[in-house]
């Protein structure tokens, strides 16, 4: 299903395109479009708008579920302090797994078509079009079905009691995640501050060092790891 010598047409529904690519996919997903206005996914409209999210939605959807998860811990005999420390070993865990999805998993190459289509609509489309800002967090549809196995292996490695805190936690660390994510795109924090030192070595993976740099909350498992990029390209 692979096209020869295809070429994008960046006026047309792009996601059922970029398969054509073939090999050439990786190359042309990582030479970015520096534009506000994103592209159209879908000929239909329906898709189309689920395809887009608010920053605002993820913290209004998932704060409460974190919230409540958390509480039920405490109902099961978890006291603050435990429930606390579940909470903060939830968000370190979240950190490897942030780390791990994005470098193993958002930066697959792929080059069939229809691994061409899926990693476009995962993450290609951040990189082809770093400032689109309606398609920079994850959707809650699909956050909810990724919450589900992640559930139940906490579930299943954890006790009764320390599962919810635990899921609360990594449930938090996504969170912050996905509103830091979008304010490394979009904010504009004063120099010298934590957030500046974040914002330029996040922006140096989508535009200098696109193998490296793979956290976005913090940089802790670059270093452990490796991928850090160098000074010269930071």
């Amino acid at each position: 299903m692979v096209a020869r010598d295809f070429s994008v047409d960046l006026n047309k529904p792009l996601v059922f395109q970029v398969g054509y690519l073939g090999e050439a996919y990786d190359e042309w997903v990582h030479q970015p479009i520096v534009s506000k206005a994103g592209p159209r996914f879908f000929a239909n409209d329906l898709l189309e708008c689920l395809t887009r999210t608010k920053w605002w939605v993820i913290p209004m959807v998932w704060l409460p579920v974190v919230c409540w998860v958390i509480s039920l811990s405490i109902k099961r005999g978890l006291d603050l302090s435990e429930a606390a420390m579940a909470v903060l070993g939830g968000i370190f865990i979240w950190t490897l797994l942030e780390y791990t999805l994005h470098r193993f998993l958002f930066h697959l190459k792929t080059r069939s078509y229809w691994g061409n289509t899926l990693h476009y609509l995962l993450h290609g489309c951040h990189h082809k079009h770093p400032m689109d800002s309606l398609r920079l967090v994850f959707p809650p549809a699909a956050t909810a079905i990724l919450c589900l196995p992640a559930w139940g292996i906490i579930r299943l490695l954890s006790t009764p009691s320390l599962a919810p805190a635990l899921f609360g936690g990594v449930l938090l660390g996504y969170v912050m995640y996905d509103v830091t994510h979008y304010y490394l795109h979009h904010g504009q924090p004063s120099k010298g501050v934590a957030h500046y030192k974040l914002k330029k070595y996040h922006l140096n993976h989508h535009f200098r060092a696109q193998t490296m740099g793979f956290g976005i909350t913090s940089s802790l498992w670059d270093h452990v790891f490796g991928t850090y990029p160098l000074s010269k390209a930071a």
